[in-house]
């Protein structure tokens, strides 16, 4: 075993790689419970087919999607977990309405917005899913929590990760100082680090969207989709692959290079995911990780949303890639 793998996540929190970071004892407990939750969720997503808890919960979130027993599960892990730390001011989850309270008994200096699992509606046939996380400090200067506390753009973050429960279970996770993976030994129940100071390439040759949009797609991302995959401009063809989980898709775009897209559409004029729990924290990881996110003018990190479950386009991956994106939709707004 390498030293690396000797290094925890709560050690490598508390280490002395992040000297710059304040609330340093408080970040380590908030991460201590989100990998906790991590942990639930993994084990429900294993054991679902011997506990019954694959299909659906014969309920509907605030999106209006069809909620997985599974869902329901994650959800009330995360929860349970973030209150329990005492570190957590206030939460939003994809799954519910509004903004989640902390007892002033229980109340802390983050605010977590969470996506508890991520590409759930692929969990009966066993794809690779995820759970997606951000933390800001509180807005408010006391107990009584605001939108201000919330509807913030994503360079005020602090703090950003996912899980991913594929072949192995892992945390891949950002301070602000560069991004690294985690990955969870089930032999003694911890994340350990695998992953150091993970870089996507500048420019790389998979894409990855769904093309069962591509009708209502605007001109600006269908022709950009052509030129890359065609080999236009002396160009090698760009290689397709879609899995529909979007931490599985950004996870292979973070290791291997490339584009991912969710953009806009006829269908969608707003995009289909979600800012805050989405968008936000896997732009952050990019970024991080010397890759580049961008809604096809602005990048996602300069993004303010108005409401908690605001959806916007996204285009994410290797910085080449992005940007020559972004000049097909500059071209178009000529």
């Amino acid at each position: 075993m390498s030293s690396n793998n000797l290094i925890t996540l709560n050690r490598w929190v508390l280490s002395d790689t992040h000297k710059d970071i304040g609330f340093k004892l408080e970040l380590a407990n908030l991460l201590s419970g989100i990998a906790l939750a991590c942990k639930i969720t993994n084990n429900g997503i294993k054991r679902a087919g011997f506990e019954q808890n694959f299909g659906l919960a014969g309920i509907t979130n605030v999106h209006s999607e069809d909620v997985k027993k599974l869902d329901i599960v994650a959800n009330d892990a995360f929860k349970m977990a973030l209150k329990s730390t005492r570190e957590v001011f206030c939460m939003v989850s994809e799954e519910e309405d509004s903004i989640i309270p902390v007892p002033e008994s229980q109340s802390g200096n983050f605010v977590v917005t969470f996506d508890p699992l991520d590409g759930s509606s692929n969990l009966d046939c066993n794809v690779s899913v995820g759970s997606i996380f951000a933390i800001w400090p509180k807005a408010s200067t006391d107990h009584s929590f605001s939108n201000a506390d919330v509807l913030r753009k994503g360079r005020e973050m602090i703090a950003a990760g996912y899980a991913l429960y594929g072949s192995a279970t892992m945390l891949v996770l950002t301070l602000g100082q560069g991004v690294y993976g985690f990955t969870l030994d089930n032999s003694i129940g911890e994340f350990v680090l695998t992953h150091v100071e993970m870089r996507i390439k500048s420019k790389g040759n998979i894409y990855s969207i769904n093309e069962g949009n591509s009708i209502y797609w605007d001109k600006a991302t269908s022709e950009y989709v052509n030129a890359i995959k065609s080999g236009s401009n002396g160009r090698s063809p760009y290689s397709s692959r879609y899995i529909g989980s979007m931490v599985s898709d950004v996870h292979r775009t973070l290791l291997y290079g490339g584009i991912f897209m969710y953009p806009a559409d006829s269908k969608s004029p707003n995009g289909k995911l979600r800012y805050l729990y989405e968008v936000g924290p896997l732009s952050f990881i990019m970024e991080q990780a010397g890759g580049k996110s961008s809604n096809g003018s602005t990048p996602c990190l300069d993004i303010v949303p108005n409401s908690i479950h605001q959806r916007v386009p996204v285009f994410m991956g290797s910085h080449d890639c992005v940007t020559e994106l972004e000049s097909f939709h500059q071209q178009h707004k000529k």
